[in-house]
């Protein structure tokens, strides 16, 4: 703990200097899964990315100390290794600790769970004064501190510590694939699942309105004889959605027959890295590259998630790309999932439930600020993932993306908020508790920092042919040129280094 407390020292001199100045800063942890923009400037940023490592695992208490920007991949091998698990791991193995419990994220295990940051006891935060305090849910002092630092983006402070809830780790995941044809019915199975107690985790995929499949995972130790386990994390393995796709051809739709993998704990949890889900499809199209067998192997190393980030931010591509995870109500989903069909038209789509976050707790009104005004809910919502290349032209663009915002709301629903986000300051503060949100940041002297809005935000004003320069246009221009952004990015994850800091 010694050489940890000494770096976050540091880090709170470095922010009382900022406090001092009124100057706002940004947190530089190393590394993101935020689709949005990066701007980073190295004169007025918090780095935190040396916070990087598990301090302890306890097998009594089944908890582990874990420093912010440890990843999915890293903390995993330190739990499993004492026979422990993280009861949600996150399907990239790049995705951080801080990150998931900051940010909004959720896996399989969330009809269980919740949300990554329900399963935090405890967090040390520098505040945005410098004082260093520990703030946990069983602390009536720092209580409101603790929970309201949950899925705000960093904006009350800078965690530099979590205490995550560890379980009983088993090496393999039985998965069974549900063949249906409607989302009646698979609202119907994702309840029945949800109600099975030797159930651990849920999720399903989208591949047509008239064909999904539900996946349903049990930890189990051991695979009958003669059966050979299925993995995902090899050149040579299958993309997971693909292999779920073979699944469900071979399950027959018609018979209602379903089939089952023996799966490794880590190529489960992280069965979706290889291809980003289905993004890196999108990839061999922009290219012109056949999608086959032989070129996802020949090409694997540019297919894992944490190269493909890389590319994404460099190649400017993010601009054009709809990444969006929006949860809706069940009784909602059917007609979110005919909205997306007649708007997008684009498949697959990613279905995860999740349990909201005062129901996961069992303790109804601890999320006043990320859980929104409305008439949220204290029981499930179904997570939708929404992935693929939007127009190129900026202005409808923006337009869909507006819409399909609209369309959520309507609906009593939320988004996640890692992604762009193009409301205008009223909407976002009609839908999130901007009283509540607000009197946290002046309670612990965080008014200096950005705001959420501030960072989550789009700017939904195309540029102005008037204001900008002409090199900025000019540079602009250039990199819209089919291919050459997509090289450049490219390129530069060869390269690799440094692109989340402006020089």
């Amino acid at each position: 703990m010694e050489a940890h407390n000494t770096a976050v020292a540091g880090v709170a001199e470095r922010i009382r200097y900022f406090y001092q100045k009124r100057q706002p800063f940004r947190i530089y942890h190393g590394s993101t899964l935020s689709t949005r923009h990066i701007a980073r400037q190295r004169d007025s940023v918090i780095d935190t990315s040396m916070l990087s490592s598990v301090l302890t695992v306890d097998k009594v208490t089944r908890t582990a100390m874990v420093e912010p920007n440890v990843p999915m991949d890293q903390l995993l091998q330190a739990t499993t290794a004492y026979g422990l698990l993280p009861p949600v791991v996150m399907e990239f193995p790049n995705i951080t600790v801080g990150g998931g419990f900051a940010g909004s994220s959720g896996e399989s295990s969330s009809f269980k769970y919740g949300m990554f940051d329900c399963t935090i006891n405890s967090i040390e935060i520098v505040l945005a004064n410098g004082d260093i305090v520990t703030a946990s849910a069983s602390d009536p002092e720092t209580r409101d501190l603790f929970y309201g630092a949950a899925q705000t983006c960093g904006t009350l402070g800078v965690v530099t510590l979590l205490e995550v809830q560890l379980m009983e780790s088993r090496p393999l995941v039985e998965l069974t694939y549900l063949p249906l044809r409607s989302m009646p019915d698979l609202l119907v199975k994702l309840e029945e699942a949800a109600a099975d107690s030797s159930v651990d985790y849920i999720d399903g995929i989208v591949y047509a309105p008239d064909s999904i499949v539900i996946m349903i995972g049990r930890l189990v130790s051991s695979q009958p004889s003669g059966t050979h386990p299925q993995r995902f994390q090899g050149a040579r393995d299958p993309w997971f959605y693909l292999h779920a796709r073979d699944k469900l051809a071979e399950a027959t739709l018609d018979s209602g027959k379903s089939v089952s993998d023996y799966i490794p704990i880590a190529d489960y949890l992280f069965r979706y890295d290889r291809g980003a889900f289905w993004g890196g499809a999108h990839a061999f199209k922009y290219f012109l590259t056949p999608f086959t067998h032989i070129t996802r192997y020949l090409l694997d190393h540019f297919m894992r998630t944490r190269v493909m980030i890389h590319a994404l931010h460099r190649s400017g591509l993010a601009r054009q790309t709809i990444i969006q995870d929006l949860a809706v109500p069940y009784s909602s989903a059917e007609a979110f999932v005919d909205y997306l069909n007649q708007t997008l038209g684009f498949y697959p789509l990613w279905l995860c439930p999740v349990r909201d976050a005062a129901g996961a707790r069992n303790s109804p009104g601890v999320r006043t600020f990320a859980g929104g005004k409305g008439p949220h809910l204290d029981g499930m919502v179904l997570n939708v993932g929404v992935w693929g290349m939007g127009p190129s032209e900026v202005h409808s663009f923006i337009k869909l993306n507006r819409e399909i915002e609209q369309k959520v709301r309507e609906l009593n629903g939320l988004k996640c908020l890692y992604a762009h986000a193009y409301y205008t300051e009223s909407e976002f503060w009609d839908i999130y508790d901007e009283k509540s949100y607000t009197a946290l940041r002046e309670k612990y002297h965080a008014t200096s920092l950005p705001s959420i809005f501030d960072k989550v935000k789009v700017d939904s004003a195309p540029p102005d042919p008037k204001a900008e320069s002409w090199s900025a246009w000019a540079n602009r221009k250039v990199w819209d040129v089919w291919p050459l952004g997509g090289v450049y990015g490219v390129l530069s994850s060869i390269k690799g280094g440094e692109f989340l800091l402006g020089k």
